[in-house]
C-alpha cells in the first residue's frame, strides 16, 4: 500500500530520552563496571596521591641593578639609572635557575638521590662513587622535568614551582636550596670571586711603588742640590730677560758714548788749546838805545880815523858804511813796535777735554758692563739648560709618583667599594631577589575530596561512554527501525528479548 507508513522510519523520526538511555540499560553490566572502576581508581588516586602531593612555590624578582643605591667611599654616591629589562635577560635568569650543577646540588642536599634500590639499579655502574653519581644525575634529570620555571608576562617576576608526593618539607627544601644556590651563583657570575683580594694586592703594590717613587724623588733633590728646578728656572728666565734688557741699554749707551767721543774729538780739533786774555803795544827803546850807542861809537871811530887818514882810506870807508847801516837800523827801530800778549787755557777746549775724558771713562765702564752682562747671560743660559735637564728628570719622577699615587688611591677606593659590595652581598642585596620565598606547604596541591568528586563525575561520563561504545560495537539488531533500514523491508511484528 503506497500510503502505509514504515514503522522504522517513524521510530527514527521520533527520538525520545528513552531511546538515548536505552544503550546504557542495554549494557548495564558494562556501564556499572566502568562506573565502579573509575570511582575506585579516582578515589584511590585522590587518597593515595592527591592527598600526599605537595607543591612549593617561589617567586624571583629580577631587577636591572641593586635594589638599594650602591654604598661607596665617594662623597656623592652615584645612583644607577633604572632601565627596562629585556626578554633576553629574563630568559637568561630562567636558564640560570635550571642549571644542571645547581640541580645536582639540590638533589644531593634534599636527598632526592637516596631512593630505594630498584630494578634499574642493575644497569648502574658497580663502583659506589660512580653509582652514587649516576643516581644523582638521574635525580637531577627528574628534578629538571618536575621543576616548573616560568616568567610572568609583562613583569619582571619568575614563578618557580616544584611538587612531590610524600613529605611536604621536601619540595620546600628543594626550592629553598635552589634559591640559595641561585643567589650564590648569580652573585658569583655578576661579581667574580677574589676581587677584594685583587684590589688589596694592587693597592699594596702601588703603595710600595709610590714609596719608591717618593724616595727616588727625594734622592734626586738631595743629589742635585736643587729642590724646585721649575721655580728656579722661571725666576732665572725673568732675570735673563731683565739682564738682556740691561744689555740692550748698555749697548745703546756704548753706541751713544762712541758717537759722543767722535763728536767731542772733532770739536777739540777745531778748538784752540789756549786763548789771549791781555795784549799791550810797546816801542823798541832798548834797541834804539843800543843802536844809538853803536852809531856814536862808529862816528867816534871815523873821527879818529879821519884825523889820521884820508876819507878814502879803506878803514874810513868801512866806518862810513857801518855808520850808514846803523843809521838805517836806527830808522827801522824807530818805526818798529813790540806787542805783549797774555794767554790762558781755553775754557771750551777744557770743557770738551773734560767731557771727552768723562765720556771715555763711561765708555770703558759700559764696555766692561757689556762684557759682564754677556758673560752673565751666557752663564745663566747654561744654568737654565742644566735646570731644564733637572726639571725634565724631576718631572719624570713627579709624574711617576703622581701616577703611582693615582693608582694607589684608585685601588684603595675600589677595594673599599668591593668591601662594601661584599657586605651588601652577604645581605643578599643584588640585582635579583627572592620576592616570595618557598615555605613548607600545609595543604596538598589538590584536595582529595575534590579529586574524588571529579572522579565520580568522570565515572559517570566513562560509564555512559562505555555503554554507547559497547552499543555501537554491537552488530545485532536492537530496534524494528534498524531491521527495516538494513533489510529494506517492512517489519510486521517484533517481540521483546527475554532472558531465559
Amino acid at each position: 500500500m503506497p500510503n502505509q507508513k514504515n514503522p522504522g522510519q517513524e521510530a527514527a523520526r521520533e527520538l525520545t530520552m528513552r531511546d538515548l538511555v536505552t544503550p546504557i540499560f542495554r549494557h548495564r553490566r558494562l556501564t556499572t563496571l566502568a562506573f565502579c572502576i573509575t570511582v575506585v581508581a579516582s578515589s584511590g588516586l585522590a587518597w593515595s596521591w592527591a592527598a600526599r602531593y605537595y607543591v612549593a612555590n617561589m617567586q624571583v624578582l629580577v631587577e636591572q641593578d641593586r635594589s638599594d643605591p650602591a654604598i661607596t667611599t665617594a662623597q656623592s654616591p652615584s645612583v644607577p639609572m633604572t632601565k627596562a629589562l629585556s626578554s633576553d635577560q629574563i630568559s637568561s635568569e630562567v636558564a640560570l635557575l635550571q642549571g644542571q650543577d645547581m640541580l645536582r646540588s639540590v638533589a644531593a642536599t634534599c636527598g632526592l638521590a637516596t631512593a630505594k634500590p630498584g630494578l634499574l639499579d642493575v644497569l648502574l655502574p658497580q663502583d659506589p662513587e660512580r653509582r652514587q653519581a649516576a643516581r644523582l644525575e638521574i635525580a637531577a634529570d627528574k628534578l629538571a622535568r618536575a621543576l616548573s620555571v616560568e616568567a610572568e608576562k609583562n613583569s619582571d617576576v619568575i614563578n618557580v614551582k616544584y611538587g612531590k608526593t610524600g613529605d611536604p618539607r621536601r619540595p620546600a627544601c628543594v626550592l629553598q636550596t635552589l634559591s640559595k644556590l641561585y643567589l650564590d651563583k648569580h652573585l658569583q657570575l655578576r661579581r667574580p670571586p677574589g676581587s677584594t683580594d685583587f684590589f688589596t694586592q694592587e693597592a699594596e703594590k702601588y703603595q710600595k711603588a709610590l714609596t719608591d717613587s717618593e724616595a727616588r724623588l727625594t734622592d734626586f733633590s738631595r743629589t742635585s742640590g736643587i729642590a724646585a728646578p721649575d721655580e728656579i728656572r722661571s725666576n732665572m728666565a725673568q732675570q735673563v730677560a731683565s739682564t738682556e734688557a740691561s744689555l740692550y741699554q748698555v749697548k745703546q749707551s756704548i753706541a751713544g758714548d762712541q758717537q759722543r767721543i767722535a763728536n767731542v774729538q772733532d770739536q777739540i780739533r777745531a778748538t784752540p788749546m789756549r786763548s789771549a786774555t791781555q795784549q799791550t803795544s810797546n816801542s823798541a827803546s832798548v834797541l834804539l838805545q843800543d843802536l844809538g850807542v853803536s852809531l856814536l861809537a862808529a862816528e867816534n871811530s871815523r873821527s879818529q880815523l879821519l884825523m889820521k887818514f884820508d876819507p878814502s882810506y879803506p878803514l874810513a870807508r868801512e866806518a862810513d858804511l857801518e855808520i850808514a847801516k846803523t843809521q838805517e837800523a836806527l830808522g827801522q827801530a824807530e818805526n818798529t813796535k813790540y806787542v805783549n800778549e797774555t794767554t790762558d787755557r781755553d775754557p771750551t777746549y777744557e770743557l770738551l777735554r773734560e767731557d771727552l775724558a768723562k765720556t771715555q771713562a763711561d765708555l770703558a765702564a759700559q764696555q766692561a758692563a757689556e762684557k759682564s752682562l754677556t758673560s752673565g747671560i751666557h752663564s745663566m743660559n747654561m744654568q737654565m739648560v742644566d735646570l731644564d735637564v733637572n726639571a725634565v728628570q724631576r718631572g719624570a719622577l713627579l709624574r711617576e709618583a703622581k701616577a703611582d699615587e693615582a693608582n694607589y688611591l684608585l685601588y684603595i677606593e675600589k677595594r673599599e667599594q668591593e668591601r662594601s659590595s661584599d657586605a651588601l652581598d652577604k645581605k643578599s642585596i643584588a640585582d635579583v631577589a627572592i620576592a616570595v620565598p618557598a615555605v613548607v606547604p600545609a595543604l596538598p596541591a589538590y584536595s582529595p575530596v575534590l579529586v574524588t568528586l571529579a572522579g565520580f563525575i568522570l565515572a559517570i561520563f566513562v560509564a555512559v561512554a562505555a555503554g554507547f561504545v559497547a552499543d555501537y560495537l554491537d552488530s545485532s539488531f536492537r530496534t524494528p527501525a534498524e531491521v527495516a533500514d538494513v533489510l529494506k523491508m517492512p517489519v510486521l511484528a517484533c517481540m521483546p528479548r527475554r532472558v531465559a
